[in-house]
């Protein structure tokens, strides 16, 4: 939220929110999100918003609502949940732009996101992954691909890609720009732009926050 006051754009503006899974750090700003969304009144919404999740994201919020209770519970209407299948692709009509989405090896649902708008480009986000067919399948001829690069090469965890690995997804899936993201401390320690060209030449990105990124 902090960062979205920076570009000027407070919370209300929003019409939807994607989680590609529940982890805490995809997720611990969303119930922040939700009780500043009801103060203050200044800031109070008016308009409704979706959440994008996988099945099972409705038990999650309600647990969040047991803990939490009246500050994060909106008025009725105001926020709407669609989940999608985490067995194989989805599709989600969102207006002014298309999602599509699948499965992707991190955990049981963990989601990437192809975002397509009306003029034909398209962004695809990775959430957490390991190396994964679906995600290749996603991105294929994708604009740009958002991709997690947890760890360097050296220390490859399950769950999670490095530069090296990141960058073979993008040559399979001939992507035309590639932007890293999801940074652990450890990549501090090494060129991670160095990994990642053993198997990736087109154009790249090492994401930060503010970043901005033109489409190819």
């Amino acid at each position: 939220m902090r960062r979205l006051l920076e570009v000027g754009v407070t919370i209300n503006k929003l019409s939807y929110i994607f989680f590609s899974h529940l982890h805490p750090d995809h997720t611990g700003e969303l119930v922040p999100f939700l009780f500043a969304t009801k103060y203050p009144h200044t800031y109070r919404r008016r308009k409704p918003f979706t959440i994008v999740a996988a099945k099972g994201f409705v038990d999650f919020y309600e647990k969040l609502r047991v803990a939490y209770g009246e500050w994060i519970e909106l008025a009725p209407g105001l926020l709407k949940i669609s989940e999608l299948d985490t067995t194989g692709r989805d599709h989600l009509d969102c207006g002014l732009f298309d999602v599509d989405s699948l499965p992707v090896n991190h955990t049981d649902m963990s989601l990437a996101y192809r975002i397509t708008g009306h003029d034909g480009r398209s962004v695809v986000y990775s959430g957490d992954t390991d190396l994964c067919d679906n995600l290749v399948i996603l991105a294929k001829g994708v604009d740009v691909l958002i991709c997690e690069s947890a760890f360097p090469d050296e220390m490859k965890v399950p769950g999670h890609l490095t530069p090296s690995l990141a960058g073979r997804i993008a040559t399979r899936a001939g992507v035309k720009k590639l932007v890293l993201t999801h940074f652990y401390p450890e990549c501090d320690a090494v060129d991670v732009a160095r990994q990642c060209r053993k198997t990736y030449r087109g154009p790249l990105v090492l994401a930060e926050d503010l970043t901005e990124i033109e489409l190819p």
